[in-house]
């Protein structure tokens, strides 16, 4: 009923033909992000599951597919990041029936970031300019164009051969065939730019600005291209040993101090300063749970917050001179951390597939929904074998 109250307004009622019931296509995101499923896959295992139709809605049990999985995509469009939040808003109110949380939980939570990696493929130079190439064939195959010459073979070649130089350690040849990767893929492009028509240019005006920003790129050049189908991809340091940098976009993610339950998580396009975060997702917890936290434990990334104490206490850790309570308390601001973990490796925050910052934004708040999902579960599974025993 919440749901068909908050998103019936997206729908018309006396216009083509009816649509999916409100509830089934919820249940099926919700149902996705628990268990890390594609759309494909949580459409193929709700034909088997009976627990997951009822949990959908169903009444009898079905032998038919209940959507096409295109429809899924469809259906984030039109929600959007706020009805996303509405579904984590949701799950918190779950909880709370279920008790696996309580009002007493939402007086102080953990406040971290994380990133959110793209589905994109590791962005080396030699690789974008042979994307780059590719990307002029396909436009020049599309529109008809003769091109002066294709480099296909030798452009396949030379990416080969740079690898090879790479894995070597012979950089001094390894950069010399690189060079002439980018003046093969260049001389392609501007073949293509000459021979396009005006409407012909227009129908693929992004992809060769995009192409032109690799070529022109240099290594200190800020706000770089990673991806031709992702460009709004950063490139995000974290300070990890085994991964220096990540591909994707930073999120904020609003954990309960207790519980590890997820009551806030956004996206942060532009990778802002950590401490410049928090007062949007103390705005985002405040809309999801009705009330400010009043303690907020975060780590040293968020020095220089500036959110007064009035609003919410914020202990960064490290802090001295601290009652034994407080001590104690902040040195469990680490167990957000493998939280984080299981919502990468659970869930689907460890590498998004969704098109845009929009599906940046709609994913890692669906992951928030999963991981609360997960939570209820795991509560409600001990209590039935603390009944059962």
């Amino acid at each position: 009923t919440a749901l068909e109250a908050g998103f019936g307004a997206l729908y018309c009622p006396d216009n083509g033909r009816p649509g999916v019931p409100i509830r089934l296509m919820a249940g099926l995101h919700l149902l996705k992000h628990t268990f890390g499923l594609s759309d494909e896959q949580v459409v193929a295992q709700w034909v088997l599951n009976p627990y997951w139709q009822f949990f959908c809605g169903e009444e009898y049990f079905q032998h038919q597919l209940p959507i096409h999985p295109s429809q899924m995509t469809r259906w984030r469009k039109r929600i959007g990041e706020s009805g996303m939040e509405k579904l984590l808003q949701l799950t918190i109110e779950a909880g709370k029936r279920t008790k696996t949380v309580t009002e007493r939980s939402f007086e102080s939570v953990i406040v971290d970031t994380t990133v959110q990696p793209k589905a994109i493929q590791h962005p080396t130079d030699a690789r974008l300019y042979r994307k780059v190439h590719a990307a002029m064939l396909r436009i020049a195959e599309k529109e008809g164009l003769d091109l002066r010459q294709s480099y296909r073979k030798l452009m396949e070649w030379g990416f080969r051969k740079h690898g090879g130089h790479m894995k070597a350690k012979q950089f001094k040849r390894a950069k010399k065939v690189l060079r002439s990767l980018k003046t093969m893929a260049g001389r392609v492009m501007r073949d293509v730019e000459r021979k396009l028509s005006g409407d012909g240019y227009e129908a693929h005006k992004g992809v060769m600005i995009l192409s032109e920003l690799i070529l022109e790129q240099k290594r200190k050049t800020k706000n770089k291209v990673y991806s031709l189908h992702a460009s709004e991809v950063e490139c995000i340091g974290k300070g990890k040993a085994h991964r220096p940098y990540e591909f994707g976009v930073k999120v904020s993610l609003a954990m309960t101090h207790k519980e590890g339950f997820c009551v806030g998580i956004q996206t942060c396009p532009g990778n802002p300063f950590d401490g410049h975060t928090l007062d949007g997702q103390l705005d985002q917890v405040e809309r999801l749970v009705g009330r400010v936290p009043e303690m907020t434990f975060v780590d040293k990334g968020y020095k220089g917050h500036g959110v007064p104490e009035a609003r919410s206490r914020v202990l960064i850790s490290g802090t001295r001179k601290l009652g034994y309570a407080l001590r104690r308390h902040l040195r469990r601001r680490a167990a957000i951390e493998p939280e984080i973990g299981h919502m990468k490796g659970d869930g689907l925050l460890g590498r998004n597939f969704l098109k845009g910052m929009e599906g940046d934004a709609i994913n890692a708040i669906l992951c928030g929904a999963g991981h609360n999902l997960r939570k209820i579960l795991a509560r409600l599974r001990a209590l039935l074998c603390l009944l059962s025993g």
